[in-house]
């Protein structure tokens, strides 16, 4: 198995010592923050890494859906993607996406960019799951 990273974009998450789950991200050029909400000993600062998990697929999906509708030079004026996760009673995680489609696009071009959706890579990976190799450094 190859172990070495193929992606160029390194993120680097920093946990702020003295304001309890508050984490710094760095990706990039971009800052971001997640913390936890205030009933689960957070303070609200930024949003949860579940979040974050669901704004990369809707992110991912968006981006998917019209990458193919330019390809095929359809009408796709937006995509909305709203997801939703819960667990299941296996405690599987589920991910509800709803898909609204904007544009003047016909039934067949309306399903083509329903399966299309699948495609995004993100959903592979959460669906195929992924090898994290994790360790200590100094």
């Amino acid at each position: 198995m190859n172990t070495k990273a193929k992606d160029p974009h390194t993120v680097t998450v920093n946990l702020r010592s003295s304001d309890g789950y508050v984490c710094d991200i760095k990706a990039g050029h971009h800052q971001l923050i997640a913390d936890e909400p205030i009933p689960l000993g957070g303070t609200d600062l930024g949003p949860t890494p579940y979040v974050y998990l669901k704004a990369a697929l809707g992110a991912c999906t968006a981006m998917t859906i019209r990458m193919y509708a330019e390809r095929k030079q359809w009408p796709l004026q937006d995509a909305v993607i709203t997801l939703r996760h819960s667990r299941d009673g296996n405690k599987e995680s589920v991910f509800e996406r709803d898909i609204k489609l904007v544009g003047e696009l016909d039934e067949e071009q309306r399903q083509r960019l329903l399966d299309i959706a699948d495609r995004c890579p993100v959903l592979k990976t959460l669906s195929h799951g992924a090898t994290i190799l994790s360790k200590l450094i100094d």
